[in-house]
């Protein structure tokens, strides 16, 4: 787990980890080896270092969780250099993290490939996350509403709709009829930039972040012109 992505410390220390079931998991799914690096292998004494990827970490997560992606693109950075992958898988559920690291890798000419790989869902359509641990059974049904929104955004263009604002409004609608769900932000942006749209562009995301209980949430879904 990364320390300096995380602005408040008490996120830090609730955040769900379990290393053993993580390698678990790994060697499951076919893992030889896994790098698992204490701290201080990352950030030794006297390290001083923050790596910024101007322009696309100031708005969205980047203002919402000031300094998260200076601690995403530090690690990453230093993680590239000291295993040199041929290829690096970064989940697209933190859309705007991949977009971050891929800037990041092609400025740096950092080794390897970034991949992304597709969300992975629950039946009800909630995507998988750490934080999800952190959810009662009542906010986890709850939180369902963020893939109902998405699933209904995109359900609206495949059926002709392409007004941003009435796509957006129909979200929103969604996510306000869910008692317990506070909305912080939903948008439709560029894949390759995150700036919002004014109308619709092939591969666009449709992206949100929204409270449920005392757990901040994300997700996002291409609209439109999925390829």
């Amino acid at each position: 787990l990364n320390p300096t992505q995380f602005a408040d410390p008490d996120d830090l220390e609730r955040y769900p980890r379990d290393l053993d079931r993580d390698v678990a998991l790994a060697v499951e799914a076919g893992a030889d080896l896994v790098y698992a690096p204490a701290v201080e292998a990352i950030y030794p004494p006297g390290f001083a270092t923050s790596v910024h990827v101007a322009g696309l970490t100031d708005r969205w997560e980047g203002a919402a969780r000031p300094g998260h992606f200076e601690g995403v693109a530090t690690v990453v950075a230093v993680l590239l250099n000291q295993v040199r992958p041929a290829r690096s898988y970064f989940g697209e559920k933190d859309f705007q993290q991949l977009v971050v690291i891929r800037r990041l890798h092609a400025d740096l000419a950092l080794p390897g490939e970034i991949v992304g790989c597709r969300t992975v869902r629950e039946a009800d359509g909630l995507a998988l996350s750490s934080r999800n641990a952190r959810l009662s059974a009542a906010e986890r049904r709850r939180a369902a509403v963020l893939w109902r929104a998405l699933f209904g955004m995109r359900t609206a263009v495949d059926e002709g709709v392409t007004e941003i604002d009435v796509l957006l409004a129909g979200g929103e609608k969604a996510v306000l009829a869910e008692p317990g769900v506070r909305l912080d932000y939903l948008a439709i942006v560029d894949p390759a930039t995150l700036d919002p749209l004014d109308r619709l562009v092939p591969g666009a995301r449709a992206i949100i972040a929204a409270t449920v209980g005392g757990t901040r949430l994300i997700d996002n879904v291409t609209i439109g012109d999925r390829g």
